[in-house]
């Protein structure tokens, strides 16, 4: 027997576990395609849905001192009829306070800002990366990625060490002279966004460098050889075939930066506030569990509305072309 043979038979006793669970789905009436789609369904329905349910349901209760701190949705009473206790009173005490309307409307300026400006920084990085050789691009991905490899919560208090008072920006500029005196960025909304920025970056630049990498490189070559100048080659090709990954982009860094708890923490000031912070006080704080999961579900439609709208920007943005 030939080591081709050997390696065949290998192979064949290798995906026969396979082959035989695709033949118990299909005498079952499963197709493979239904069984595909069934993983990613039956995985948000467990870790997004139920959860969802849950947090509906509590956000329609009243807090209570007991455990756990709500009332139950339903309950029996003592004449055997089912009573229901269902409050939208949570809902409407956070249009009339004003502390979570600011927090809202604060958290969705801080996201577009940061995003605007990982656009703006990300979009040449991507650039740079996409029209670099293969051995080079190689390096830089592992680069942009490398940040990675330490904890979310490091990366972020390392800028405290640069930020503070007495960090490396401030001692370097007042050995320099540029400044007589320390400068205050720790526990402002600069700080915020520098952390956001510095934290999210990566989920820009991939996206665009995915999207840029493809580009037909002859459209390039075409409208140069039409007399178009670098600049407008950019601004008429390449920006607008670029767009799916903008719209990609921008999405991964402005739905979480939205709901982002630990950068406001630990870089922001008592003014910085965001509805990750007010989410976390309403739980821990103030346990008043009905009012916190109101919060929660009225951010997730505030995520829902912009996700909507970019998803529709880019469906026609794809017509186009």
């Amino acid at each position: 027997m030939t080591a081709r043979t050997l390696s065949r038979l290998e192979q064949i006793n290798r995906y026969a576990p396979l082959r035989a669970t695709a033949t118990l789905f299909g005498r079952l009436g499963f197709s493979g395609r239904s069984v595909v789609i069934a993983v990613p369904t039956l995985w948000l329905f467990v870790f997004f849905l139920i959860p969802f349910f849950v947090v509906a349901k509590i956000s329609l209760s009243k807090a209570v001192i007991s455990q756990p701190p709500f009332l139950p949705l339903y309950e029996w009473t003592s004449d055997g009829l089912l009573k229901f206790n269902v409050f939208f009173s949570n809902y409407q005490f956070l249009f009339s306070d004003p502390l979570y309307v600011d927090a809202y409307l604060n958290s969705i300026k801080i996201a577009l800002i940061s995003t605007i400006i990982a656009l703006l920084i990300g979009y040449p990085i991507a650039y740079y990366i996409a029209r670099s050789s293969k051995s080079r691009r190689n390096m830089l991905l592992m680069l942009i990625i490398l940040p990675f490899w330490t904890s979310f919560l490091l990366r972020v208090y390392a800028w405290i060490g640069f930020l503070k008072s007495n960090g490396l920006v401030n001692n370097f500029l007042l050995r320099t002279g540029l400044i007589s005196q320390p400068l205050v960025m720790l526990q402002t909304d600069l700080a915020v966004y520098i952390g956001i920025v510095y934290n999210y970056l990566p989920f820009m630049i991939l996206p665009l460098y995915a999207n840029l990498v493809k580009l037909d490189s002859t459209l390039l070559e075409a409208s140069s050889d039409l007399g178009a100048r670098p600049i407008v080659t950019f601004f008429t090709v390449t920006l607008p075939l670029s767009f799916p990954g903008i719209i990609a982009g921008s999405m991964l860094v402005l739905i979480p930066t939205i709901g982002e708890f630990v950068i406001p923490s630990l870089l922001g000031g008592p003014d910085t506030l965001m509805i990750g912070r007010v989410l976390w006080d309403e739980f821990f704080s103030n346990r008043d569990w009905p009012v916190a999961s109101a919060v929660a579900i009225a951010m997730l439609v505030v995520l829902v509305i912009p996700i909507m709208i970019l998803r529709k920007v880019r469906d026609a943005q794809m017509e186009v072309h």
